[in-house]
């Protein structure tokens, strides 16, 4: 009994990894596909990237931690406007320092919004975080003279990646450099979900009252966890400032935390990967009726979406997974 134990504490690490390896080409493959596809329209998937690491943020804390939210762009949107500052005001406009910019800016926001919204519970929790998202969007608004208000910060440019890959007007850098941050923030995410402190989260969502038993504090455990949020959704925000070199209030608004969480309700909760799935499908499907049927492409929209929770709870990605695992047991 012994050695099956150690045999399979062995193999646990393993399987991990193949995982974590899978997931790196599943990416790697997904990009090679969307640029064979869409060539002269990598702008969109370029923005796709970035509106999945804003997703992936969510997750972490909607999903991960059960944290009800509908204010989660004010963390995008504070990393976007801090790599857009830098550049239009301080003229440092290293693409890498932006990025870093926008992981601090995303930090400092999701501890501001952690330290608000951890202070209430259910649903006045989810008024706590429409109040943030709409202060954000005003304060952003009112000081015009850093943000450019309602015309937007404007005067972002990017140097060339380590002074060779230059952003060019066919966003071939862009991508390359999206797909790049992406790969890197879902190996580090992988690490982060399944480390005890992720487990630590977990525990949090299923039985606060018995982690706190067990003399952990749920509250500053969820505040770390909103500040890694706060730090991918920076990463996201900073990526689309480089790439769009404009920052406007849109980044900031409620429309945006409200669809980044119909993609992760889309996608699947609690899974990397159902919020990388479900961020693709929900805009590239936005994209594609939008341009098939101008006047009636929300309808579309609002049907899948009704499909999908009423034939699929689990989201698509979920609802996938467990009928797999359900094939895999039922084999054994």
């Amino acid at each position: 009994m012994n050695t099956e134990r150690a045999l399979l504490a062995q193999a646990r690490p393993r399987r991990q990894a193949g995982r974590d390896l899978a997931g790196v080409a599943v990416i790697t493959i997904a990009a090679v596909i969307g640029y064979l596809l869409f060539p002269d329209n990598l702008a969109l998937l370029t923005r796709i990237v970035a509106v999945a690491l804003l997703v992936l943020s969510l997750d972490l804390v909607t999903g991960y931690c059960g944290i009800a939210t509908l204010g989660h762009a004010a963390l995008f949107g504070s990393g976007a406007y801090a790599a857009g500052i830098l550049s239009a005001h301080y003229g440092i406009n290293d693409p890498l320092l932006m990025t870093l910019a926008g992981v601090l800016g995303g930090a400092l926001a999701g501890l501001v919004s952690g330290v608000v919204i951890l202070r209430g519970h259910g649903l006045p929790q989810l008024v706590l975080s429409i109040a943030l998202i709409h202060l954000f969007h005003e304060f952003a608004n009112k000081t015009s003279s850093w943000t450019g208000g309602s015309d937007g910060l404007s005067g972002i440019s990017a140097d060339p990646i380590f002074g060779t890959f230059e952003f060019d007007l066919y966003g071939h850098t862009a991508y390359v450099f999206a797909i790049v941050l992406l790969v890197l923030v879902f190996v580090l995410l992988r690490l982060l979900v399944r480390s005890p402190f992720g487990m630590l989260c977990r525990g949090i969502k299923e039985d606060p009252v018995r982690i706190r038993a067990m003399g952990a504090s749920p509250k500053a455990a969820l505040l770390k966890m909103y500040v890694v949020s706060g730090a991918v959704a920076g990463v996201g925000g900073a990526l689309n400032a480089i790439t769009t070199q404009v920052v406007g209030l849109d980044s900031l608004s409620f429309t945006l935390s409200a669809e980044s969480l119909v993609m992760l309700v889309l996608g699947g909760t609690g899974s990397l990967f159902g919020a990388l799935s479900g961020t693709v499908i929900f805009m590239l499907f936005e994209d594609y009726v939008s341009a098939a049927n101008p006047f009636h492409w929300l309808t579309m929209v609002g049907v899948l979406l009704i499909a999908v929770v009423l034939f699929a709870p689990k989201g698509l990605y979920g609802s996938v997974a467990a009928l797999l695992g359900r094939r895999r047991e039922a084999g054994e």
